[in-house]
């Protein structure tokens, strides 16, 4: 029962929810009224014992006297739709569609809301025609705008479904594998970039914590062959406390993920915000380093959990839930961006047509940047949590929701999605049958309307260019078009290693940076999707002495002109911070061109492209004094000027340390 392992979990599954079983709203309300629809005293005897066994929780003893009650006077109304309501809060849904109707035919306006109540049971249960009449009856005598709200959305949903249904999307999940699945539950994957290395949760049932289970991190690799390795627990990460619902960096160099402080038992040692807050941990070589609390404005006295990084490692997406005496509610998605203090911005929640008055969670943000799967019980679907994506705008908007369609979405809870960077496999958790136990992990083939835009990666390596060895470095890498960060890693200090993951069919600027260095600079064109493997590259970082010099590789004219492109915005505030930053620096800007053309107007270009990036500079606060520039004309040249790719090289803008 999909709907029990929803309530199980504080955040690894969804959220806990109280189910205590107690009187019946429905049955305080007619007990309060005093005035029975019937005037038979041995049926209203009965119907108060009845009220009396569900004051004392006693189910059995409640049922028994309801349907005695219906059986002295079957016209005595209160305890057909009280039985109903029993049978609704027991999740005996067959029960309960049967006593409401029955009720319903008996008196249609006696009990308004009792449409509603058996609309909803119907559309859970897939009986989506029957359901979205009962929903336009309710609509017809209801006068609560909040239920109105809801019976609106349930007869969207019961149109769309039944389209739906009619019109099934390929759909042919594979299950991972004993390697990575147990007779546990699996839940919440994340992947890295190069689709090699896999993080779960798992729901391991160890003896711990007040219900005798506890969330965990496990991880499994991937080799060529596509075969995944026996998972293991991840170290430092997890501990004896309840751990779940991560999300890593594209390099799967850190992890963000929810942890609990002082909820029943778990994370007593924790230093917590609220009652589930967001923690990071960061691996350098082999080792995690201790869990850390991302702290305000992320965390907060509310509920925050399953949080999704985007590739550009500044992104944070997450859902945070306002906590009440009976669980979360309005759960909604946010997002929040690191910025250059180190600190991340005020959480925003996203839009109406991603969050609604319902319950959004299971965010992903695909690498890509733009596009965002997610589950929600607020938007039309086949019941229960549907998966949706919606695609980013140009504007930064979130656009419509769009329904990933029968049978991944069913009348079912689904959630836990996670898509490959190519785009063009998802991962899920399901318990259907032939799995390995509880919830499982399975794989499919998305189908192509619901893809994401395809992404590349570049593995590489920074180093120090006269020694070799590694060094930690913060490699950017700008959009050349929008002149927008698109992504960004941090070399492991003990391997000089890095991963980055870019949408395809774009232009790059790749900017690489460490403190006592000269910065790195090169443009990058990554077209296709991984043809042959990952992109290689080989940074080397120059240490800061004089007669050091860079090549800037992203500063852009106009063609024979010194008028500095747009494109070129990325590369010169990298310079002038770097400048800011080095403050006893005085540089040399070397303007080069190729051999194209008149030797004299080469050589005065050159001086004026130089000038111009030495102006800016200027411009954004760097004393002149600091900065020379110098045009070499077509005197300097790196590359043979009898090709087009050599002439290229030689058209270039230097930096000199003076």
């Amino acid at each position: 029962d999909k709907r029990q392992k929803t309530k199980r979990s504080s955040h690894g599954v969804a959220v806990v929810m109280c189910m205590s079983f107690v009187l019946c709203p429905l049955a305080s309300a007619f007990s309060q009224l005093g005035n029975y629809s019937t005037k038979d005293k041995k049926a209203i005897k009965v119907y108060e014992e009845a009220l009396d066994c569900l004051q004392k929780r006693a189910a059995g003893c409640a049922e028994s006297n309801l349907k005695k009650a219906i059986t002295l006077d079957p016209a005595f109304i209160e305890p057909r739709f009280t039985l109903a309501e029993l049978y609704d809060m027991q999740e005996k849904d067959e029960e309960a569609m049967a006593a409401y109707r029955a009720a319903l035919e008996r008196a249609p306006r006696f009990f308004p809301n009792a449409w509603l109540h058996l609309a909803e049971i119907e559309f859970r249960n897939a009986q989506y025609m029957t359901a979205g009449q009962h929903y336009e009856e309710f609509m017809r005598q209801n006068e609560d705008p909040v239920r109105e709200q809801r019976a609106r959305l349930g007869v969207e949903s019961c149109a769309f479904a039944q389209e739906a249904v009619k019109h099934p999307v390929p759909f042919d999940p594979v299950n991972l594998g004993p390697n990575v699945n147990s007779k546990e539950a699996e839940y919440y994957p994340c992947i890295t970039a190069d689709d090699r290395t896999l993080l779960y949760t798992r729901d391991v049932h160890d003896g711990k914590g007040p219900y005798g289970h506890q969330e965990d991190f496990f991880v499994s690799h991937t080799d060529s062959s596509g075969t995944w390795s026996v998972a293991q627990l991840v170290p430092v990460v997890d501990s004896d406390d309840n751990e779940g619902a991560g999300t890593m960096s594209p390099d799967g160099r850190f992890i963000i993920c929810t942890a609990c402080a002082g909820i029943d038992g778990y994370g007593q040692g924790r230093n917590g915000l609220g009652s589930c807050d967001l923690f990071i941990s960061r691996r350098i070589g082999e080792r995690w380093s201790p869990l850390e609390n991302l702290g305000t404005p992320v965390n907060s006295r509310n509920w925050e959990s399953q949080p999704s990084l985007a590739s550009d490692g500044r992104t944070l997406y997450f859902v945070r839930g306002t906590q009440a005496a009976d669980g979360i509610k309005s759960m909604d998605i946010f997002m929040s961006r690191l910025q250059d203090d180190g600190l991340f911005s005020k959480p925003e929640p996203l839009g109406r047509n991603v969050n609604t008055p319902f319950q959004e969670e299971s965010v992903q943000i695909h690498p890509d940047g733009r596009t965002l799967y997610f589950s929600s019980d607020g938007h039309p679907g086949l019941g229960g949590l549907d998966i949706y994506v919606s695609r980013m705008q140009d504007d930064g908007s979130w656009g419509t929701a769009q329904n990933l369609g029968f049978p991944i979405n069913t009348d079912a809870d689904e959630n836990s999605l996670l898509v490959n960077a190519k785009g063009d496999l998802a991962f899920f958790a399901s318990d259907r049958k032939g799995g390995e136990g509880d919830l499982d992990l399975y794989s499919f083939t998305l189908p192509e309307n619901v893809r994401p835009v395809a992404v590349n990666y570049i593995h590489g390596t920074v180093k120090d260019a006269d020694t070799g060895q590694p060094v930690e470095a913060d490699v950017e890498l700008y959009d050349l078009l929008s002149g927008k960060l698109a992504t960004a890693a941090y070399s492991d200090p003990r391997t000089g290693e890095f991963l980055v993951c870019l949408p395809v069919d774009r232009d790059y600027a790749l900017n690489a940076s460490a403190e006592n260095y000269l910065f790195f600079s090169r443009n990058y064109s990554v077209q296709g999707n991984r043809v042959g493997g990952p992109a290689e590259l080989l940074v080397e970082l120059s240490p800061i002495k004089a007669g050091e010099t860079i090549t800037l590789r992203n500063i852009f004219f106009e063609t024979a002109s010194c008028a500095l492109l747009p494109a070129s915005n990325a590369e010169l505030e990298k310079l002038t911070k770097f400048m800011v930053g080095s403050p006893l620096l005085k540089i040399e800007v070397g303007g080069h061109t190729d051999d194209v053309g008149d030797d004299k107007a080469n050589q005065l270009l050159s001086e004026q492209r130089a000038k111009a990036v030495r102006d800016h500079l200027i411009a954004h606060g760097i004393d002149g004094a600091r900065i020379a520039a110098m045009g070499y004309g077509e005197t300097k040249p790196i590359g043979g000027n009898d090709t087009e790719e050599g002439r290229a090289l030689n058209r270039r803008t230097d930096v000199k340390v003076l």
